[in-house]
């Protein structure tokens, strides 16, 4: 797909749920939701933050650890968000509404810290 292609966007590429029309991302992918599982069932308490589409990335979710640490992938919507949380019993929060937790912006201090 060319630049132009992106821009003017195609409606229905990839089946149901990939409309992206208006995006410059690409689609989630089998290994996004493979790497969403295998942080999960790696990490202790686990919480997923879904984040809206914008015009420039498709809908992604936020998983959160305990300790902080995090990862975020793109995935098939909102709605494909709260059904993989449900599936591996994390609680999901809409991003736009209740913001990101602490310890997550600490985690990513003391990585930035520890790379100096």
């Amino acid at each position: 797909m060319g630049l132009f292609d992106r821009l003017r966007g195609r409606r229905g590429v990839g089946g149901p749920g990939r409309d992206r029309r208006g995006t410059l991302d690409r689609a989630s992918a089998s290994g996004d939701l493979a790497h969403l599982e295998q942080f999960v069932a790696t990490r202790r308490g686990v919480e997923g933050y879904v984040e809206p589409r914008t015009a420039v990335t498709e809908t992604t979710i936020l998983l959160v650890a305990a300790d902080g640490e995090w990862t975020r992938r793109r995935i098939d919507g909102p709605d494909v968000a709260r059904r993989l949380s449900r599936d591996l019993a994390v609680p999901v929060y809409d991003a736009q509404v209740t913001g990101y937790p602490q310890r997550m912006r600490d985690w990513s201090a003391r990585q930035k810290d520890n790379k100096l």
